[in-house]
């Protein structure tokens, strides 16, 4: 698995989900049309800012009972654990709900939060369910498909494998960024790339709204500062 430092970690929480996702499609095309959730989420603390970190993955079930046995749905819960505690960390924890419709019984409450909090998690992005949402940690961020009552019979069945969040393919090690827009995969071959990228949108961006914001605004006035810009971004 690939890591970064811990530095270059802290300089992408500087920008929010948006401005990355404008970066990717400035250093490739390609990711406009993918690596991001696509559906409006649940966001518990929308004004936390940005969490970066390695995703660690799993599935869940809620609708009915485990059909394994005890014994065998506890080795798989403690591999989930194990999973969640190792390194690298800081991670952000990514759970496909494999429901339908997702989100009948909550993974996310109280006590998980705190626990994935005390593992080195900063937060957590799902299409499933979350709840409690008076009680958990405030710096821990939850993205989620709605917010419910209940656990119902929810139980882990897959750890570690690959997962699809509202069209985000995620795989454990990807490095995701999440803020209350939604989320996205940063490849780590355009990591390097996004403070140069980033840096000449936010100029070319500018010129556009302080033509905007000036008195004399007129069409003419933003065709002219639009001229500048090779890509619009909204």
């Amino acid at each position: 698995m690939t890591e970064i430092s811990h530095d270059e970690l802290e300089r992408l929480r500087a920008w929010d989900t948006p401005t990355i996702c404008n970066a990717l499609e400035a250093i490739d095309p390609k990711y406009a049309a993918s690596g991001f959730t696509t559906h409006q989420m649940v966001c518990s603390n929308p004004e936390f800012g940005s969490i970066v970190g390695y995703a660690k993955t799993a599935t869940i079930r809620a609708r009915t009972p485990s059909p394994l046995s005890r014994s065998d749905q506890e080795t798989i819960t403690q591999n989930y654990y194990r999973h969640m505690a190792e390194n690298p960390q800081p991670s952000v924890v990514i759970i496909e709900d494999l429901d339908y419709p997702a989100g009948f019984g909550a993974w996310w409450g109280e006590v998980h939060t705190t626990v994935h909090k005390g593992f080195g998690a900063l937060g957590v992005v799902t299409n499933g369910s979350i709840r409690d949402l008076d009680v958990c940690p405030s710096d821990f961020q939850m993205l989620a498909g709605n917010v419910g009552p209940s656990h119902g019979y929810v139980h882990a069945v897959d750890v570690g494998g690959d997962v699809s969040i509202f069209s985000m393919k995620v795989r454990t090690g990807d490095i995701i960024h999440a803020d209350q827009h939604g989320a996205v995969v940063i490849p780590y071959t355009a990591i390097q790339d996004l403070p140069k990228a980033i840096k000449t949108l936010t100029e070319q961006e500018s010129r556009v709204i302080q033509a905007a914001k000036s008195d004399d605004f007129s069409l003419e006035k933003f065709f002219e500062a639009r001229k500048s810009v090779d890509t619009m971004q909204r």
